[in-house]
C-alpha cells in the first residue's frame, strides 16, 4: 500500500468517477484503475462498483476511505511541518499531561507569561489518572502530574515501574471535601464518612474497566456504591456542581487564588492519610530546561495554593465559631 494508491482512491471518490480523477490527476484511466486493483488485492476488499453514473463506494469502502483520508492529512500535515523547519528554526516544544488540578493549570499559565522563546508550541491536557500515565510513557507528553494515596500506590508504583516512569513527590497534603461554600457541612471545621452520608457524590468519568485506583477522587469505603451520584468529564462542570448543588467530592482540597470558584469550598476530611501530590517522567531521562521550569513553577504553585487553602479553612472555622457565639 502507498500514499500515491490512497490518493488515487480519495480523488476518485471526489471525482465520483475514475475517468475524471484520471484527467485531475494528468494520468491515464488504465493506470489509476490498476493501481487500485492491485491495492484491492493487497487488502482483500473491493472499494466500490463501477457502472454507467460512474462508481459506488462499499461499505468496506466508505470504511476504508475515512482511514485513507486521515493518513493523507497527516502526511500533508507532516511535510508542511518540516518542510518550514528547513527555513526556520523549528519551535521549542513543551507539554504536560495532568490530572484535572488547578495548580498544574496555574503552573502552565506561569510558563506562558514568563517564556522568552521566539517559537514554541505548548501544550497542556487534563485527563485521568491511567491517561496520563499513558501519555507520559508513550512519549505524547513531556511530563505528568498524578497524586498516590495508601491505598492506591502499591498498583500505581507497579505499574509505573513497569513502564519504567517515577514518580517524584511535591507535598503531602490531607485529603479534603469539596462543597459549596452554603452547603449544610460548610460550617464544620472537619467531616467524617458519616457526614456525607445522603449528599450526591459527583466524581470525573472513567473508562469502563479502569480500576478505582486510578480515580481522580480520594477514595473512600462508602464511596465505593453511593445512593445517588453525579458523573462528570471536566472542571469547569464539576465546579458548577458542586456550586449549586449539595454534591461533594474528594480530593487534595488544594484551591488556587484567581482560577478555583469562589463559590466552592474545601474541608479536611477527619481520620484519613494524606495525599502525596507529584509529578511522572521516564526513568533516568535527564529532564529538559521547560521541565526544570515546570517543575519549579509546579512547586511554587503547590506551595502557594496550601497557603491559600489553609487560610481559608481558619477563616471558615472563625466565622463557624463566630456565629455560633
Amino acid at each position: 500500500m502507498t500514499f500515491q494508491q490512497l490518493t488515487y482512491v480519495v480523488e476518485i471518490s471526489k471525482c465520483g468517477s475514475i475517468n475524471k480523477a484520471a484527467h485531475k490527476l494528468f494520468l491515464s484511466q488504465s493506470g489509476i484503475s490498476t493501481a487500485v486493483r492491485e491495492l484491492e488485492e493487497e487488502l482483500g476488499i473491493q472499494f466500490f462498483v463501477r457502472s454507467n453514473r460512474g462508481v459506488e463506494f462499499t461499505p468496506e469502502g466508505k470504511e476504508f476511505l475515512s482511514y485513507a483520508v486521515s493518513l493523507l492529512e497527516q502526511k500533508q500535515r507532516i511535510e508542511s511541518l518540516y518542510g518550514e523547519a528547513r527555513n526556520t528554526a523549528a519551535p521549542v516544544r513543551f507539554s504536560v499531561s495532568t490530572q484535572r488540578y488547578p495548580f498544574s493549570e496555574d503552573a502552565f499559565l506561569r510558563m506562558l507569561q514568563n517564556t522568552e522563546e521566539n517559537r514554541y508550541c505548548f501544550s497542556a491536557k487534563e485527563a485521568g489518572m491511567d491517561a496520563v500515565i499513558d501519555d507520559v510513557y508513550d512519549h505524547r507528553a513531556d511530563i505528568g502530574v498524578i497524586f498516590l494515596t495508601e491505598l492506591t500506590e502499591r498498583i500505581i508504583r507497579r505499574l509505573l515501574d513497569a513502564r519504567e516512569l517515577e514518580f517524584h513527590e511535591v507535598a503531602s497534603v490531607a485529603p479534603c471535601v469539596y462543597v459549596r461554600k452554603d452547603h449544610p457541612l460548610a460550617g464544620l471545621s472537619t467531616v467524617s464518612e458519616s457526614d456525607l452520608a445522603g449528599y450526591p457524590y459527583v466524581s470525573f468519568e472513567h473508562d469502563q474497566g479502569v480500576a478505582a485506583d486510578f480515580s481522580e477522587e480520594y477514595q473512600m469505603v462508602s464511596l465505593k456504591k453511593p445512593a445517588r451520584c453525579i458523573s462528570v468529564n471536566n472542571r469547569s462542570t464539576m465546579m458548577n456542581v458542586l456550586a449549586r448543588t449539595d454534591a461533594f467530592t474528594t480530593g487534595s482540597g488544594l484551591l488556587v487564588e484567581n482560577i478555583t470558584s469562589q463559590s466552592v469550598v474545601t474541608i479536611p476530611l477527619s481520620g484519613k492519610t494524606c495525599i502525596r501530590l507529584g509529578w511522572i517522567v521516564p526513568k533516568n531521562s535527564k529532564l529538559s530546561p521547560l521541565v526544570e521550569q515546570f517543575v519549579s513553577y509546579l512547586q511554587q504553585s503547590v506551595a502557594e495554593s496550601i497557603r491559600f487553602t489553609e487560610s481559608l479553612h481558619q477563616s471558615l472555622s472563625k466565622s463557624c465559631s463566630d456565629a455560633q457565639t
